[in-house]
């Protein structure tokens, strides 16, 4: 589990978070303290903060701010795995707030059970209204739980797309009849980002291998496509239902992350100016940020365009972490040698939220062809445990003609990164 992000309130001790937490609410000075309270204490595993959790599920006080933090406390003991709040968990799954039960069925998810009457009682909410249907069916289909398969049927030409995706995927994987598990995959290339983003983990889920070309070229976040992948070959080489030579393409075309290796769903109905286009790489649908990319390397001055790529991002994709990323990659297609500076600050930024662009700062460093790069990059190697980071890497200094350096990875922890540089020397 990635904890990065866990710890987000320093300053805060758990005696002081369980003191917010039996603060009676108007007694606080800012009622969302609450809330903040039930997230950190995911950072203190112990019987106390346990206890406290528990107790601010049990008050049921209808105020706005005492829901919010009766959420967070259900998800936190969730993310705890604590298998003795599953009583008082199951007690929120008739509750009237849908976000309270929707934050129980993901908990009930994470701790585990094999308890048939709460199962029950999961699949019983696919028959109340606004209920979020499609972490219901999933948590169904983790516990294998084949007497909703009717109740999940109905669901499988819903108007939702991911809806439907994750119930025709849940009924595959309960009946063991896999037939329609190409319109899982069809989904891939759906108009709608979330459809496209949900059935990636819909074919995780059903351990569909045939998938991985066609994953590899939805244009969604590589994030996303990375993920379906390794979780794919973690599940499928170690049982030799796949290899590593089979994936590997695919593999290093997603770290790659060129929009020519991709299936767009976009298009633009006339030629674009320049100054849409750049605007087009701030899109929260990445599809959208792939045509725009594709278009700017095929219809405009690489010189120009690599003088306004570096205009963007001093404005403004130095803080977006989706434009940084793309730009970063332009860059370095486009061979634009000015942006060296640049492109070694984003390979050395830690910044969570900037982690992809890494990775493509190390292959758009390898594009321009400069070898100062070289230690740069053995030096991020040795540093870093970021998988796609390492992956990048490793076909940058190939790029750039060293193939020593894949040597030291012969023993990485990582399955994949270990198979890769053995395949490299």
């Amino acid at each position: 589990m990635d904890k990065r992000f866990f710890n987000i309130f320093p300053g805060l001790t758990e005696e002081k978070a369980i003191a917010l937490l039996e603060t009676p609410l108007e007694e606080l000075e800012d009622k969302s303290d609450r809330y903040i309270a039930a997230s950190h204490l995911v950072n203190f595993p112990s019987e106390r903060s346990i206890n406290a959790l528990i107790k601010t599920i049990q008050d049921t006080n209808p105020v706005l701010e005492q829901k919010i933090a009766r959420r967070k406390a259900i998800e936190t003991l969730g993310r705890l795995n604590v298998v003795s709040a599953l009583p008082t968990i199951r007690s929120c799954l008739g509750d009237a707030d849908c976000y309270t039960t929707e934050n129980a069925v993901w908990a009930i998810g994470e701790i585990g059970t094999e308890d048939q009457e709460i199962l029950a009682e999961i699949a019983q909410l696919l028959e109340k209204p606004d209920q979020s249907y499609r972490l219901i069916i999933q948590v169904l289909g983790k516990f294998n739980y084949k007497p909703a398969i009717t109740k999940i049927q109905q669901f499988t030409e819903y108007d939702d797309k991911p809806i439907a995706s994750a119930a025709i995927a849940t009924i595959c994987r309960l009946t063991g009849d896999y037939s329609q598990i190409t319109k899982v995959v069809e989904f891939l290339q759906h108009s709608s980002v979330n459809a496209r983003r949900g059935c990636i983990q819909d074919l995780i889920d059903t351990k569909y291998y045939k998938s991985i070309p066609n994953i590899a070229k939805c244009p969604v976040s590589m994030v996303f496509r990375l993920r379906g992948i390794r979780l794919l070959a973690q599940a499928g080489i170690p049982t030799g239902e796949i290899n590593f030579a089979e994936i590997e393409p695919f593999l290093d075309s997603v770290i790659r992350d060129h929009p020519n290796d991709l299936e767009l769903v976009h298009e633009y109905d006339q030629a674009p100016a320049l100054e849409f286009v750049i605007k087009e790489l701030y899109s929260t649908d990445f599809g959208r940020c792939y045509l725009a990319s594709k278009t700017l390397l095929q219809h405009f001055d690489p010189e120009v365009t690599g003088a306004t790529l570096m205009a963007t991002f001093a404005e403004s994709a130095h803080n977006d972490y989706g434009a940084h990323y793309h730009v970063v990659k332009l860059l370095g297609w486009l061979k634009y040698v000015d942006a060296y500076d640049l492109l070694v600050e984003a390979l050395y930024n830690k910044a969570p939220q900037f982690q992809k662009s890494r990775g493509a700062a190390a292959l758009a460093l390898a594009n321009l062809g400069d070898e100062r790069s070289i230690p740069l990059l053995r030096k991020t190697i040795s540093d870093t445990r970021i998988f796609d980071l390492k992956y990048a890497c490793l076909l940058a200094l190939r790029q750039l003609g060293d193939s020593q350096t894949a040597k030291v990875l012969v023993d990485d922890s990582d399955l994949l990164i270990q198979t890769k540089a053995k395949s490299m020397i």
